[in-house]
């Protein structure tokens, strides 16, 4: 049987950046990961980075491929009306964000754990918890040839997304939960961005969002019904889509190109609390999950995990406890305010089934009282950015 200080279940960007943070405090981790090493390097999520996510990562050392790679935003567009209304996020807030997709910084950890040789297991299999009401928790797992292995921990960090096995070894924890009665349909199509700048869009339609990945690589969003099948959308019909709901009364014109990657994405609020069970702590998408729409999922786990990586080196290295004790309220603080902006981002931009003509003016209103107002506009900003760490 192995030992480790904290083992750490998911190589998401939250597990690694746990791990990093906690090996550079020198405690001992594991991460351990159902899938291969090609998979999650590759595995296409969230791409924009707020301020503080960014600042953390540069800090730490690993934000060097981001700054030479990465596209700075100073700002983004609300589009309804026939036109873009610009929310200048750098003039309201003195702060920007970084367009850097997830997939390029779980490549950037995890050579920068190869480089300081700290562990990370891919492709493990039948992951089990248990103990982790105890002193000892323990997880029991395949490795990549299928050996049975069992690993000792003082402490176990659940990163391993919604679909995990962490959340359901923590008996007791609540569900708040809410399904949206639409879905997102996402494509990546290798072409060059059509503007500048992310676009929101409301349309009658349903709402659209135009964002990217590199000065080659665009990322596009469709509204769709929740049922939708990805069978039901050729390339064709995505482009023409698109097109409608992204045009402008001045001609905006969209870049069309091969499609890499499609998929249909649900839309769900969710947390569970409290974000731990005895040994066992939660952090990102295991503990909560929000709308893309606000852009914050990635975000919040970083978030968490900064506050984790504090508490566990008070916790194992000074034996003090309080800070591992008001790890979930401090998270859940910040988390709620990261689900009701995202909220409120989708409310305000999606077209509800059966909609009727009152509630589709009351969001035109918000829209336009959004950008029209000073104090709505640095709201938005200030949220959108990233609030400070504690």
């Amino acid at each position: 049987m192995a030992r480790t200080q904290v083992g750490i279940i998911g190589a998401g960007p939250a597990g690694l950046l746990l791990s990093y943070l906690l090996h550079a405090e020198g405690i001992d981790a594991v991460v351990l990961e159902a899938r291969s090493r090609e998979y999650v390097e590759r595995r296409v999520r969230a791409g924009v980075c707020e301020h503080p996510t960014v600042e953390l990562l540069r800090e730490i050392g690993v934000g060097a491929r981001m700054d030479a790679e990465g596209l700075p935003h100073h700002g983004f567009s609300l589009r309804f009306d026939g036109a873009d209304h610009r929310i200048a996020l750098t003039e309201l807030t003195g702060k920007s964000i970084m367009v850097y997709g997830q997939q390029e910084i779980v490549k950037d950890l995890i050579a920068a754990h190869e480089a300081k040789g700290h562990p990370v297991e891919f492709e493990v299999a039948d992951v089990e918890l248990s103990d982790v009401d105890g002193e000892r928790p323990r997880v029991r797992y395949r490795d990549v040839d299928g050996k049975p292995r069992e690993l000792q921990c003082a402490v176990i960090a659940g990163c391993d997304g919604f679909h995990g096995v962490s959340r359901p070894s923590a008996p007791g924890l609540k569900p708040i939960d809410r399904e949206y009665p639409f879905a997102w349909l996402g494509v990546l199509a290798r072409t060059p961005p059509s503007h500048e700048e992310l676009i929101y869009t409301y349309h009658e339609r349903g709402f659209a969002l135009h964002s990217m990945r590199s000065p080659e690589v665009t990322r596009l969003y469709l509204q769709v019904p929740q049922d939708e099948k990805i069978e039901e959308w050729p390339d064709d019909r995505i482009w023409s889509e698109l097109s409608a709901r992204l045009a402008t009364s001045d001609g905006f014109s969209l870049h069309e190109g091969p499609i890499l990657d499609k998929s249909v994405t649900p839309m769900r609020s969710f947390v569970a609390e409290p974000m731990r069970y005895g040994r066992l702590f939660l952090a990102g998408d295991a503990a909560h999950i929000v709308p893309p729409t606000g852009a914050k999922g990635m975000n919040l786990a970083v978030a968490d995990v900064r506050v984790l990586s504090r508490a566990l080196v008070e916790l194992l290295r000074h034996n003090r406890s309080e800070l591992a004790e008001s790890y979930s309220d401090t998270c859940l603080a910040r988390v709620w305010r990261a689900e009701h902006f995202s909220w409120s981002m989708t409310s305000m931009l999606h077209t509800a089934p059966g909609a009727d003509d009152f509630q589709r003016r009351l969001q035109l209103s918000q829209l336009r009282y959004t950008v029209s107002s000073t104090a709505a506009a640095t709201s938005l900003a200030e949220n959108y950015v990233g609030l400070p760490f504690e």
